[in-house]
């Protein structure tokens, strides 16, 4: 029996005057939504997912906004001119891992957050899988 959850993902600190939008959907069929324009603040993207139940017992997230296969699933951010920022020096992707959900965890909170960070070392916005990753967290406990 599948379940919803609510994810959050803070992206801190992003460099400023880039777009930035979740993906929704995959391969060239997809849509971006909640697109922002980073000003001074951490960003928010607020969506939910599907849980199921792989054959190993381990959760499956499913729905529009997961990527990749059951044992992998991630979310992307898309950035710059992959948000539709066409001006954007930046054409890239941030994929935010949901591997560490554990049942437990679901079962502590309907809504998990995962705060992650916008600039990588060299002040561009992150991008690739991102790091660090602390992981999901109940909300609340998100610190």
């Amino acid at each position: 029996m599948e379940q919803e959850l609510n994810l959050l993902i803070v992206l801190e600190a992003p460099p400023t005057g880039v777009d930035y939008a979740l993906q929704k959907g995959g391969g060239n069929d997809y849509e971006r939504v909640q697109r922002q324009r980073a000003t001074d603040n951490d960003l928010q993207f607020e969506f939910s997912v599907r849980v199921g139940q792989q054959k190993n017992g381990e959760p499956n997230f499913l729905g529009p906004f997961t990527q990749g296969p059951a044992s992998g699933r991630f979310v992307y951010l898309d950035i710059g001119t992959i948000a539709g920022q066409l001006n954007s020096l930046w054409s890239r992707r941030l994929k935010i891992p949901l591997h560490g959900i554990t049942w437990e965890l679901i079962n502590e909170s309907r809504t998990l957050v995962a705060r992650v960070p916008g600039k990588g070392k060299d002040g561009t916005p992150s991008c690739a899988t991102v790091k660090p990753f602390s992981g999901w967290k109940a909300l609340g406990t998100a610190s």
